[in-house]
């Protein structure tokens, strides 16, 4: 279970084979993460409501305060949330910040990437909406 920034309990079940998704783990304090922003920007103002782009915010080096305040001055392309307790990190066996999944509308893995220059569009793109 993550937590909005707020403290309330999200599941990704609500999202997870209703949609595509797009997870990207991420930190305040990753320079990757940073670089891949404008990707994740086109991708989200390409695909907008018909994928689900969640960013998990990861619980190292970083609370929940520091991320609020970041999202505060920074407008982050999805709904930004907090795994504190490294969950979700552990269910997608994330090896990173900058690692992104891609869900199909039924739940499948259909990309995973990491790094600053990943292939994000494309690989939203061969989903059927």
């Amino acid at each position: 279970m993550l937590e909005d920034l707020d403290g309330n309990a999200v599941d990704l079940a609500t999202y997870i084979g209703t949609k595509p998704v797009l997870l990207e783990f991420w930190a305040t304090w990753c320079p990757v993460c940073k670089q891949l922003e404008p990707t994740m920007t086109a991708a989200h103002a390409q695909y907008g409501d018909a994928v689900a782009f969640l960013i998990v915010a990861v619980g190292v080096n970083q609370s929940v305060r520091s991320v609020r305040r970041h999202v505060e001055r920074h407008t982050l392309p999805g709904r930004v949330l907090w795994d504190g307790e490294g969950r979700a990190v552990r269910a997608f066996q994330a090896p990173s910040t900058s690692y992104v999944v891609v869900l199909d509308a039924a739940g499948k893995v259909v990309y995973t990437g990491v790094g600053a220059e990943q292939e994000i569009e494309e690989a939203l793109g061969t989903l059927k909406q």
